[in-house]
């Protein structure tokens, strides 16, 4: 038996979803005729909020399209030192947008806001303007971690009283939702625009969408387009997305309660592993190149993410049996 940790991205459509995947009702979305699509759209916009909402293929896309329409070239974003953007967006805001972005140390991932505000800088030609402040929440590198709901809030008002915007990576949101149980409209409130993923946590194969001001996601429409995102027929994947905010948001939890079992078990083991706060464990192990090959060949995949540190993420394919077998073989 497999154990997959790696990501909460390794899912695979349930029976359900397939169902719902097949039967949906398709157009074409370029020509916004796709009716899955649109329904989907619609009903995030709500779920957070917002006017209106854009699917796109990908967290990093929906991510990229809104620095590319909160920024300029030659602008600054600030973010916390290890946001996703930062780490694991292949340098886009620099080859897309031609902006920098400036990591800022914070706790557990999370972004200070006495931190963002030392980055504003007077109005000089010597300096990038900050245009823009993003916050991941749940932080992945942070280990999970979700944001204090006054963080998000002191974030968003620093943005705004500096004259920037502001955007929140809700790659795994609902995962904060279910953790915090303060609702996501409520948690993304101060942000002028926020990301969703449906393939991390939530079990959906493809798929993110970008919310915000009815404006800026016209204009996002335009810069995905250009970035490739232009789908066609893609109602068979909005509707696994609507699938998967039906049945798989307020199942977050039992992942949740298995993360804490988990790290648990791993110390009992006589390893060292971080509390959870959501659904990733991150354990110390002496070396973790030479642990991830020995962990696989007893069937537990999961990711070295530093030289002593491993990363294993809960998951929809992960039941209480699989949950075991990675702690016990």
């Amino acid at each position: 038996m497999i154990v997959d940790l790696r990501s909460d991205t390794v899912t695979r459509p349930t029976a359900g979803m397939r169902a719902a995947m097949a039967a949906a009702e398709v157009g074409d979305d370029v020509f916004g005729e796709d009716p899955e699509v649109n329904a989907l759209e619609a009903e995030v916009a709500s779920l957070l909020g917002k006017e209106a909402a854009l699917f796109v293929p990908t967290g990093t896309m929906a991510n990229q399209i809104a620095i590319a329409v909160h920024t300029r070239p030659g602008d600054e974003v600030v973010c916390e030192a290890s946001a996703h953007p930062l780490h694991y967006e292949a340098g886009a805001p620099a080859w897309l947008s031609g902006v920098t972005l400036r990591g800022v140390a914070g706790q557990a991932g999370l972004l200070p806001v006495d931190g963002a505000a030392a980055c504003f800088r007077p109005d000089n030609v010597h300096f990038s303007p900050v245009r823009l402040v993003c916050a991941e929440d749940t932080s992945n590198r942070g280990g999970g971690t979700v944001y204090p709901l006054e963080l998000l809030d002191g974030l968003g008002d620093l943005a705004r009283g500096r004259g920037a915007a502001s955007h929140l990576d809700g790659a795994r949101l609902m995962n904060a939702v279910i953790a915090s149980g303060v609702p996501a409209a409520r948690r993304v409130a101060a942000f002028d625009t926020v990301s969703l993923c449906l393939s991390k946590g939530l079990g959906a194969p493809v798929g993110s969408l970008l919310a915000g001001p009815a404006a800026l996601i016209h204009r996002g429409r335009r810069v995905r387009k250009a970035l490739g995102g232009g789908m066609r027929q893609a109602g068979v994947l909005a509707a696994a997305g609507r699938y998967a905010l039906r049945h798989h948001v307020d199942r977050l939890a039992d992942d949740h309660r298995r993360a804490a079992a988990l790290a648990d078990g791993l110390r009992a083991l006589g390893l060292g592993a971080r509390p959870p706060a959501t659904n990733m464990v991150y354990a110390e192990v002496p070396d973790a190149a030479a642990a991830v090959p020995a962990l696989e060949a007893r069937g537990l995949r999961c990711l070295a993410v530093s030289a002593r540190e491993l990363r294993l993420v809960l998951h929809l394919d992960v039941d209480d049996a699989g949950l075991m077998a990675a702690l016990y073989g």
